[in-house]
């Protein structure tokens, strides 16, 4: 960008150059050299156009997955939380290796061990959290969350969520449990027959979140 001076004053544009007027002063500058049309149908376009079209299935899978759980997470005390989670779905996203570049998921994923490992790992801002040999299993009628004795609240809450990544809408349903160390603890089996499921914990003491976060099955 730079200034001029003229008789004539000139908006608009004239070759590869746009005139305007800013603050007061006569200002000059080269035209952009991005063009919509080549964004979308150029060959030295497609990394980028790939990359655009993750990192917006990513920011979407984490607002729909956060939507579920944001009553609790708000006490997280983490003013980036959603930044923080927006690029543990990119890392997740990653682990995607079905799909070609551009059209990986964060279902897929959180489909291989170590995308879930991922999910599991995130802490929620200063929230303590949940203690990674904990795991969720199924017996005929009902879901077993195994806790052992890794556990010092009085209350839990935990949230089964089923995910769709089509449409970036999620079905939860949450269930209070009083906690008893070295008891395990049973919830109904919702959604029975979904492709995938994830569970959040939320345990409470006295009333307060001492421990969030995601566990395995």
């Amino acid at each position: 960008m730079a200034t001029y001076e003229s008789l004539i004053k000139i908006n608009g544009s004239v070759g590869d150059l746009v005139f305007y007027s800013l603050n007061g002063k006569n200002v000059v500058r080269k035209k952009s050299g991005f063009n919509k049309t080549a964004f979308k149908k150029s060959p030295s376009y497609e990394k980028v156009r790939q990359n655009s079209s993750e990192f917006g299935h990513c920011s979407k899978a984490g607002k729909m997955i956060r939507s579920c759980i944001e009553s609790y997470t708000k006490e997280a005390g983490d003013p980036v939380l959603y930044q923080k989670f927006a690029k543990l779905m990119t890392v997740i996203k990653d682990l995607d290796t079905v799909s070609e570049r551009g059209k990986r998921t964060v279902q897929n994923g959180l489909l291989h061990p170590e995308g879930l490992k991922l999910l599991k790992g995130f802490r929620f801002g200063e929230k303590e959290n949940i203690h990674p040999e904990a795991y969720v299993s199924e017996e005929k009628e009902y879901r077993i969350l195994n806790f052992g004795n890794q556990i010092s609240g009085d209350e839990m809450v935990v949230i089964t969520i089923q995910p769709d990544f089509d449409t970036y809408t999620a079905k939860y349903i949450e269930e209070k449990r009083q906690v008893e160390a070295g008891k395990e603890i049973r919830f109904k089996k919702h959604f029975s027959g979904a492709t995938l499921l994830l569970y959040f914990l939320v345990i409470r003491n006295k009333e307060e979140i001492i421990q969030m976060g995601f566990v395995g099955t």
